[in-house]
């Protein structure tokens, strides 16, 4: 994805029937996902080709119940309105209504921007608190992270650095581990592995290293590890290590989202991430069955 670009369970348990009615009707069963406290969402960066009500209705329809929003999709089909933090009251009004019709919960925002600077920022919260996110993915500087982490902190909501691939501020992991080790648990990683890949790192190795501060995934498979050009492939196919990475996240005891997410656009692309949706929930009930 191009730069810049707890769940109401206890509270509504009505909110949290509808999600699961919703990814059994469509035929899914990501029970064993759940019981790791594992949630697969959607990076709507996936579908940029689309708009992110679109988005929204290709994740319910693979039977997803989570989304990650990104700045700048456009919103709906025939309007020029796009997802934003800026966006007005009324469209993000339409954006609300529209994942709670489709029964799936916006659980992150990003690549966003955050700098330090309240003003700019507090926007950035204020609508996360809106839409009741969870964690907000940037790239902001190390330096800017105490502000951020107040704002954190006040919102209760989480950020995670992203990584782009090499030379971007974050690449290498251990930089970005530096960066938040000092800070409190609502700042921390949000692991993209594949653009580990293409920056030569091996993501199970970085993971072994640095896992404890991951918040959530950009997740994805690559046909060949180490090259900038390397793309997407369903999860579990390619040079990824997908089942290794998942039995070591769960001897870890990650709890938290896996947002599917493709650089690509290849004919068959909802196929393709439909059986990154299948691959994962048979490697995670596999998983769920070892004591």
């Amino acid at each position: 994805m191009k730069p810049f670009g707890m769940t109401l369970m206890l509270v509504l348990p009505s909110c949290a029937v509808m999600l699961a009615v919703s990814a059994r009707a469509a035929g899914r069963d990501d029970a064993a996902a759940e019981s790791l406290g594992w949630r697969l969402s959607l990076q709507c960066w996936t579908f940029n080709d689309v708009t992110a009500f679109e988005a929204i209705d290709r994740a319910k329809s693979l039977g997803l119940r989570y989304v990650e929003l990104y700045p700048g999709e456009k919103l709906r089909p025939g309007a020029d309105a796009q997802v934003h933090h800026d966006m007005s009251t009324a469209d993000r009004d339409q954006l609300i209504a529209k994942l709670k019709e489709a029964g799936i919960k916006a659980a992150s925002y990003g690549v966003v921007e955050l700098t330090g600077k309240e003003d700019a920022d507090r926007k950035v919260f204020e609508f996360a608190k809106a839409l009741n996110l969870e964690t907000l993915t940037s790239e902001p500087a190390p330096e800017a992270l105490d502000a951020i982490e107040k704002l954190a902190n006040e919102y209760k909501v989480n950020v995670a650095l992203h990584n782009h691939p090499k030379p971007s501020r974050y690449w290498d992991p251990q930089v970005a581990y530096a960066a938040v080790k000092s800070h409190g648990p609502r700042i921390g990683l949000c692991a993209d592995t594949g653009h580990w890949m293409r920056s030569g790192i091996d993501p199970l190795e970085a993971l072994k290293k640095y896992g404890d501060r991951v918040i959530t995934f950009h997740f994805k498979d690559l046909n060949e590890f180490g090259k900038p050009d390397a793309h997407d492939v369903p999860w579990g196919t390619g040079a990824g290590k997908t089942k290794e990475i998942l039995a070591l996240l769960k001897d870890q005891k990650f709890k938290g989202a896996f947002s599917i997410e493709y650089e690509i656009h290849p004919p068959d692309q909802v196929a393709q991430v439909g059986q990154c949706v299948a691959n994962f929930d048979k490697m995670a009930a596999a998983l769920a069955e070892k004591k």
